[in-house]
Protein backbone atom coordinates (compact mmCIF):
# COMPACT_ATOMS: atom_id res chain seq x y z
CA UNK A 1 0.00 0.00 0.00
CA UNK A 2 2.76 2.04 0.84
CA UNK A 3 4.14 1.74 -2.39
CA UNK A 4 1.77 3.35 -3.91
CA UNK A 5 2.01 6.61 -1.66
CA UNK A 6 5.67 6.82 -2.77
CA UNK A 7 5.38 6.40 -6.28
CA UNK A 8 4.80 10.43 -5.87
CA UNK A 9 6.99 11.37 -3.44
CA UNK A 10 9.87 11.63 -5.81
CA UNK A 11 7.60 14.84 -7.60
CA UNK A 12 7.77 16.78 -4.31
CA UNK A 13 11.35 16.58 -3.31
CA UNK A 14 14.17 19.13 -3.58
CA UNK A 15 17.42 18.59 -4.77
CA UNK A 16 18.55 21.57 -2.82
CA UNK A 17 18.72 23.29 0.36
CA UNK A 18 18.19 26.74 1.40
CA UNK A 19 18.03 27.83 4.86
CA UNK A 20 16.37 31.23 4.90
CA UNK A 21 14.18 30.66 8.34
CA UNK A 22 14.44 33.91 9.94
CA UNK A 23 16.15 31.98 12.86
CA UNK A 24 18.57 31.71 10.69
CA UNK A 25 21.69 34.42 9.40
CA UNK A 26 19.49 36.65 7.33
CA UNK A 27 20.10 36.26 3.58
CA UNK A 28 22.04 33.13 3.26
CA UNK A 29 21.22 30.46 0.95
CA UNK A 30 23.11 27.31 0.96
CA UNK A 31 22.97 25.10 -2.06
CA UNK A 32 23.27 21.53 -1.78
CA UNK A 33 25.97 19.41 -3.25
CA UNK A 34 24.00 16.19 -3.56
CA UNK A 35 25.93 14.65 -6.35
CA UNK A 36 24.99 11.49 -5.80
CA UNK A 37 21.15 12.17 -6.70
CA UNK A 38 21.44 14.60 -9.43
CA UNK A 39 20.06 12.32 -11.87
CA UNK A 40 17.36 10.76 -9.61
CA UNK A 41 15.86 13.72 -7.47
CA UNK A 42 15.42 11.29 -4.97
CA UNK A 43 13.84 12.59 -1.73
CA UNK A 44 16.17 13.05 1.08
CA UNK A 45 13.20 12.16 3.80
CA UNK A 46 9.73 10.74 2.80
CA UNK A 47 7.00 13.24 3.44
CA UNK A 48 4.05 10.92 3.51
CA UNK A 49 5.63 9.15 6.55
CA UNK A 50 6.41 12.49 8.16
CA UNK A 51 2.92 13.64 7.33
CA UNK A 52 1.68 10.42 9.25
CA UNK A 53 4.00 11.27 12.02
CA UNK A 54 2.56 14.34 12.45
CA UNK A 55 -1.06 13.07 12.41
CA UNK A 56 -0.04 10.43 15.05
CA UNK A 57 0.27 13.59 17.43
CA UNK A 58 -3.63 14.70 16.70
CA UNK A 59 -5.63 15.25 13.86
CA UNK A 60 -4.24 18.21 12.01
CA UNK A 61 -5.45 20.77 9.02
CA UNK A 62 -3.38 20.60 6.13
CA UNK A 63 -2.18 24.42 7.04
CA UNK A 64 -0.97 23.40 10.21
CA UNK A 65 0.78 20.18 8.77
CA UNK A 66 2.68 21.95 6.30
CA UNK A 67 3.73 24.79 8.99
CA UNK A 68 5.09 21.76 11.46
CA UNK A 69 6.27 19.89 8.96
CA UNK A 70 8.86 22.98 8.40
CA UNK A 71 9.33 23.41 11.70
CA UNK A 72 10.31 20.09 12.73
CA UNK A 73 12.67 19.44 9.73
CA UNK A 74 14.87 22.56 11.07
CA UNK A 75 13.13 25.28 8.49
CA UNK A 76 15.37 23.34 5.61
CA UNK A 77 12.82 21.70 4.04
CA UNK A 78 10.49 23.66 2.31
CA UNK A 79 6.71 21.94 1.59
CA UNK A 80 4.22 23.89 -0.34
CA UNK A 81 0.77 23.84 0.75
CA UNK A 82 -0.38 22.18 -2.84
CA UNK A 83 2.31 19.38 -2.05
CA UNK A 84 0.79 18.73 1.33
CA UNK A 85 -2.50 18.41 0.40
CA UNK A 86 -1.91 16.37 -2.76
CA UNK A 87 0.07 14.00 0.09
CA UNK A 88 -2.97 13.76 1.66
CA UNK A 89 -5.28 12.52 -0.93
CA UNK A 90 -2.65 9.79 -2.14
CA UNK A 91 -2.54 8.78 1.53
CA UNK A 92 -6.49 9.01 2.32
CA UNK A 93 -6.75 7.01 -1.32
CA UNK A 94 -4.30 4.26 0.18
CA UNK A 95 -6.39 4.23 3.56
CA UNK A 96 -3.69 5.58 5.50
CA UNK A 97 -5.64 9.06 6.77
CA UNK A 98 -9.36 9.74 6.92
CA UNK A 99 -10.48 13.05 6.45
CA UNK A 100 -13.35 15.53 7.94
CA UNK A 101 -15.38 18.01 6.96
CA UNK A 102 -16.68 19.22 3.71
CA UNK A 103 -16.29 22.02 1.31
CA UNK A 104 -13.26 23.02 0.19
CA UNK A 105 -9.64 21.10 1.49
CA UNK A 106 -8.64 23.77 3.89
CA UNK A 107 -11.96 23.02 5.32
CA UNK A 108 -11.26 19.13 6.10
CA UNK A 109 -9.13 17.68 9.58
CA UNK A 110 -6.99 14.68 8.62
CA UNK A 111 -6.08 11.96 10.96
CA UNK A 112 -3.93 8.95 10.94
CA UNK A 113 -6.07 5.52 10.60
CA UNK A 114 -4.51 2.31 12.18
CA UNK A 115 -3.45 1.12 8.88
CA UNK A 116 -1.47 4.36 8.83
CA UNK A 117 -0.12 3.53 12.11
CA UNK A 118 1.34 0.48 11.34
CA UNK A 119 2.60 1.75 8.19
CA UNK A 120 4.43 4.46 10.40
CA UNK A 121 5.73 1.88 12.62
CA UNK A 122 7.13 -0.55 10.15
CA UNK A 123 8.42 2.73 8.50
CA UNK A 124 10.52 3.75 11.40
CA UNK A 125 11.74 0.32 12.11
CA UNK A 126 13.41 -0.54 8.75
CA UNK A 127 16.80 0.99 8.05
CA UNK A 128 16.97 2.97 5.37
CA UNK A 129 18.67 1.41 1.70
CA UNK A 130 22.54 2.40 1.55
CA UNK A 131 23.29 1.73 -1.21
CA UNK A 132 25.46 3.45 -3.29
CA UNK A 133 23.77 5.36 -6.24
CA UNK A 134 24.71 4.31 -9.87
CA UNK A 135 25.37 8.11 -10.51
CA UNK A 136 27.63 10.60 -8.49
CA UNK A 137 28.35 13.78 -10.65
CA UNK A 138 31.64 14.90 -9.00
CA UNK A 139 32.92 11.14 -9.46
CA UNK A 140 31.79 10.81 -13.10
CA UNK A 141 33.73 14.48 -13.62
CA UNK A 142 37.01 13.34 -12.28
CA UNK A 143 36.88 10.23 -13.92
CA UNK A 144 36.02 12.20 -17.47
CA UNK A 145 38.77 14.30 -16.81
CA UNK A 146 41.72 12.29 -16.41
CA UNK A 147 41.06 10.99 -19.90
CA UNK A 148 40.52 15.20 -21.07
CA UNK A 149 44.18 15.81 -22.79
CA UNK A 150 45.14 19.23 -21.02
CA UNK A 151 42.72 19.14 -17.86
CA UNK A 152 44.81 19.72 -14.44
CA UNK A 153 43.17 17.08 -12.70
CA UNK A 154 44.34 18.07 -9.23
CA UNK A 155 43.66 21.67 -10.11
CA UNK A 156 40.34 20.35 -10.56
CA UNK A 157 39.93 18.57 -7.42
CA UNK A 158 41.36 21.99 -5.64
CA UNK A 159 38.28 24.03 -7.27
CA UNK A 160 35.80 21.32 -6.08
CA UNK A 161 36.87 21.00 -2.44
CA UNK A 162 37.79 24.90 -2.35
CA UNK A 163 33.58 24.78 -2.71
CA UNK A 164 32.70 22.38 -0.50
CA UNK A 165 34.55 23.82 2.33
CA UNK A 166 32.80 27.02 1.33
CA UNK A 167 30.00 25.32 1.94
CA UNK A 168 30.83 24.08 4.97
CA UNK A 169 31.70 27.43 6.06
CA UNK A 170 28.38 28.63 5.57
CA UNK A 171 26.63 25.74 7.32
CA UNK A 172 28.47 26.35 10.04
CA UNK A 173 27.52 30.23 10.31
CA UNK A 174 23.87 29.22 10.25
CA UNK A 175 24.67 26.85 13.25
CA UNK A 176 26.19 29.28 15.37
CA UNK A 177 23.34 31.95 14.32
CA UNK A 178 20.66 29.45 15.45
CA UNK A 179 19.17 29.06 18.88
CA UNK A 180 20.41 26.59 21.11
CA UNK A 181 17.10 25.12 21.44
CA UNK A 182 16.86 24.76 17.94
CA UNK A 183 17.58 21.06 17.85
CA UNK A 184 15.93 20.07 14.13
CA UNK A 185 18.19 22.39 12.56
CA UNK A 186 21.48 21.21 14.70
CA UNK A 187 20.62 17.66 13.77
CA UNK A 188 20.14 18.48 9.38
CA UNK A 189 23.29 20.72 9.72
CA UNK A 190 25.42 18.69 11.53
CA UNK A 191 24.37 15.59 8.97
CA UNK A 192 25.21 17.97 6.00
CA UNK A 193 28.72 18.93 7.70
CA UNK A 194 29.24 15.43 8.32
CA UNK A 195 28.13 14.73 4.60
CA UNK A 196 30.25 17.55 2.84
CA UNK A 197 33.49 16.55 5.43
CA UNK A 198 33.25 12.94 3.65
CA UNK A 199 33.50 14.47 0.11
CA UNK A 200 36.48 16.31 1.46
CA UNK A 201 38.03 13.54 1.91
CA UNK A 202 37.35 11.80 -0.63
CA UNK A 203 39.01 14.51 -2.77
CA UNK A 204 42.00 14.29 -0.81
CA UNK A 205 42.40 11.25 -1.09
CA UNK A 206 42.02 11.38 -4.57
CA UNK A 207 44.61 13.57 -5.53
CA UNK A 208 47.13 12.09 -3.28
CA UNK A 209 46.20 8.57 -5.39
CA UNK A 210 46.46 10.15 -8.76
CA UNK A 211 49.65 12.19 -8.17
CA UNK A 212 51.13 8.55 -7.59
CA UNK A 213 50.33 7.73 -10.54
CA UNK A 214 52.89 7.70 -13.61
CA UNK A 215 52.95 10.59 -16.05
CA UNK A 216 50.73 9.44 -18.74
CA UNK A 217 52.69 8.61 -22.20
CA UNK A 218 50.50 10.48 -25.09
CA UNK A 219 49.21 7.57 -28.09
CA UNK A 220 47.48 8.31 -30.93
CA UNK A 221 44.35 6.25 -30.57
CA UNK A 222 42.82 5.52 -34.51
CA UNK A 223 39.11 5.36 -35.15
CA UNK A 224 39.74 3.07 -37.33
CA UNK A 225 35.48 1.34 -39.00
CA UNK A 226 34.75 -1.97 -37.96
CA UNK A 227 34.47 -4.38 -40.74
CA UNK A 228 31.08 -6.28 -41.73
CA UNK A 229 31.30 -9.52 -40.02
CA UNK A 230 30.32 -12.04 -42.45
CA UNK A 231 27.65 -14.76 -41.76
CA UNK A 232 28.79 -17.98 -40.76
CA UNK A 233 27.93 -21.32 -43.17
CA UNK A 234 27.18 -24.20 -41.76
CA UNK A 235 27.51 -27.43 -43.28
CA UNK A 236 24.22 -29.30 -43.13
Amino acid sequence: MIVKSLEFAKEIGARNISITSGRCLPGISIPGIYTEYVHHGVLFMSVPHALLALLRQGPKYGLRLQSEFESRTGDVWPLNVGQVYTTLQRLERDGLVEATGEGERSQKRYRITSAGERELSQWLGNPPDLVPPPRDELVIKVLVALQVPGIDVHELLQVHRRHVIETMQRYTQVKAAAGEDDVPLALVVDAELFRLEAIVRWLDAADVRLKRLPSPTPTEVVDAPLEPTRPMEVSP
